[in-house]
C-alpha cells in the first residue's frame, strides 16, 4: 500500500493555540501519529518575530527519538532544529516583519546532524544567527545528517490603498488580480484553467466585483500597489508569493505556524533592566564574526564563542551563590569582562539579590543583533493579517495550524494578543471555512495559576 494511500484528512482544519511556542510539538508528532501528516519531508511555513531556529546546546542528539523527554528539553527558542534531525521536517520558510531581521534574507541550503565529537545536535550553516551561539561544524563532522532548506522571507505591511475610504485597510480587486496572476504563472498546468478551477474557492471574495467593475479598477492600479510596484521588491506582496509557491506545490501537506508577535512584538529584557545595565550586557556578550569565510576562521570564531558564553555562564553562576567583591573582581580580572563589577553594583542598587540566571539570559539575547522589539498600532496590525491574507490565498490550505500567544513572556504584547488572536483566527477562517480550535493554553498549568 503506498504511502499517499495512507494519509487521512481532517474533516475542519485544526488549529493548536499554544502559550508558549514549543507545544506545538506535540501536536505535530500527534498529527504524524494519526497520519495526517507525513513522517518525513514536512514542509513549515513559520511566521514569528523570531526564527525559532537554535539548537539545545548540551541535549545529546539521541534524544530526539525519545518524544516525551524531547518535549522537557525544548524551549521557545530551539524547538524546530530538533524536528529536522529528526526526519520530520526538511523544510522552513521563515516569513518575518520588517523589524526582524536575525538571519541573512534567502535560501539556505545547510546540512543538520549529530556531531561526532560532542554528541549533540549542530548545524553547518555560517550565518552569524548560528555563529554566535556555537551551533556550527563543518560537514564532515556531522553524523546521521539531514539536509534543511531553509528560506528567510520578509513580509511588509500591505499599503493603504490610494482614496480608500476611512477605515479601509483591506486591498481590493487588483491585489487579488496579483495574488491570482502570481500562483497562475508559478502552476504546472498554466494556460489550461486547471488552477483557477482548483483553487477558485480560496481566491474567490463574497462581493468580488464583476468584470467591468475590474477593469475600472484597474486604472490607477499601481500607485494602489506601491508595495509591489518594483517586481521582486523585498516583503512585497508579490514577492512573498513568489517566494512561497517556489516552496510549497499544491500537493505538498504542510504545517501553518503562527506566532502572535510576528504583528507586534516587544523584547521584555528592556523593562527589565536599565539602558546602562543593558548596554553592558551587549559589551559582555557581544560577538565577533570571521572577516574572512574560511573554514579555519570560522572553526576559530566558533571555538572563542564557545569558550566566553562558557565564561559567562560559569560567572553568573558564581554569583548566584555569592555575589560578594571577591567574587566579582576575581571574574572581572577576565578577557573581555572588566565592565562586570559596574554591572553588578548596578543590579544590587536596584534589588539586593538579582536573578543572576535571568540576567546571563538575557545576555544571550545581546549578541549580533539584539531581539526584535516593534510595538505595532491596530492599524499596523490590520495590514500584516491583510498581507498574511494575501499571500495564502495563493497557497493550497495548510494540513494543521499551530499558533503561539507568546504573551506570558510578553513578546507578544499582553494588551493586545487577545485582539491580534481573534483578528488572525477570524482571517484563517475568511480563506479556509470553519476551523477545529483548541485553545489549548487554557488548560495549561500556567493559565490556571493565572
Amino acid at each position: 500500500m503506498s504511502s499517499a494511500s495512507l494519509k487521512r484528512f481532517y474533516k475542519k482544519l485544526p488549529v493548536w493555540i499554544v502559550e508558549d511556542h514549543h507545544h506545538v510539538v506535540s501536536h505535530i508528532y500527534r498529527a504524524i501519529a494519526s497520519r495526517h501528516l507525513p513522517l518525513k519531508d514536512i514542509k513549515m511555513i513559520h511566521l514569528d518575530s523570531h526564527p525559532d531556529l537554535l539548537i539545545p546546546v548540551n541535549m545529546p542528539a539521541d534524544v530526539v527519538f525519545d518524544k516525551e523527554r524531547l518535549f522537557s528539553e525544548l524551549s521557545i527558542e530551539n524547538w524546530i532544529i530538533p524536528m529536522v534531525y529528526a526526519g520530520h521536517v526538511s523544510c522552513v520558510a521563515w516569513l518575518h516583519p520588517y523589524w526582524a531581521q536575525q538571519i541573512t534574507e534567502g535560501e539556505h541550503r545547510v546540512t543538520v546532524g549529530k556531531d561526532s565529537s560532542t554528541t549533540t545536535i549542530r548545524i553547518t550553516s555560517t550565518d552569524n544567527y548560528f555563529l554566535s551561539d556555537g551551533l556550527y561544524v563543518c560537514e564532515e563532522q556531522l553524523e546521521d545528517s539531514k539536509p534543511l532548506r531553509l528560506n528567510v522571507v520578509k513580509v511588509n505591511p500591505v499599503e493603504q490603498s490610494h482614496g480608500s475610504s476611512k477605515g479601509e485597510k483591506t486591498k481590493t480587486d487588483p491585489e487579488r488580480r496579483l495574488v491570482k496572476r502570481a500562483r497562475t504563472e508559478s502552476s504546472k498546468d498554466e494556460g489550461n484553467g486547471s488552477t483557477e478551477s482548483s483553487s477558485g474557492a480560496r481566491h474567490t471574495q463574497s462581493g468580488e466585483s464583476s468584470n467591468g467593475e475590474e477593469k475600472q479598477s484597474s486604472n490607477g492600479a499601481a500607485a494602489r500597489l506601491q508595495d509591489d510596484a518594483v517586481d521582486g521588491d523585498e516583503g512585497s506582496t508579490s514577492y512573498v508569493v513568489e517566494r512561497l509557491t517556489s516552496f510549497v506545490s499544491e500537493t505538498d501537506p504542510y504545517v501553518l505556524d503562527i506566532d502572535l508577535d510576528f504583528f507586534s512584538c516587544k523584547n521584555p529584557f528592556k523593562e527589565l533592566y536599565t539602558e546602562e545595565e543593558y548596554s553592558i550586557l551587549k559589551e559582555l556578550y557581544s560577538f565577533r564574526g570571521p572577516t574572512l569565510n574560511t573554514e579555519e576562521e570560522i572553526e576559530v570564531c566558533v571555538d572563542r564563542r564557545v569558550r566566553q558564553l562558557e565564561d559567562l555562564e560559569a560567572a553568573f553562576a558564581d554569583l548566584l551563590e555569592d555575589d560578594g567583591e571577591d567574587t566579582v573582581t576575581r571574574w572581572a580580572r577576565n578577557l573581555g569582562m572588566s565592565s562586570l563589577a559596574p554591572l553588578v553594583s548596578s543590579l544590587k542598587a536596584r534589588n539586593p539579590s538579582p536573578d543572576y540566571e535571568m540576567v546571563h539570559q538575557a545576555g544571550l539575547t545581546c549578541d549580533s543583533a539584539e531581539l526584535p522589539h516593534h510595538i505595532s498600532t491596530d492599524d499596523e496590525i490590520d495590514r500584516l493579517i491583510t498581507a498574511m491574507g494575501l499571500f495564502l490565498k495563493a497557497l493550497p490550505p495548510p494540513t494543521l495550524v499551530t499558533m503561539s500567544r507568546s504573551s506570558l513572556d510578553e513578546y507578544c504584547p499582553v494588551e493586545q494578543v487577545d485582539s491580534v488572536q481573534s483578528r488572525v483566527l477570524a482571517a484563517l477562517q475568511g480563506l479556509y471555512g470553519d476551523l477545529d480550535v483548541h485553545k489549548d493554553y487554557e488548560n495549561s498549568p500556567t493559565a490556571a495559576q493565572d
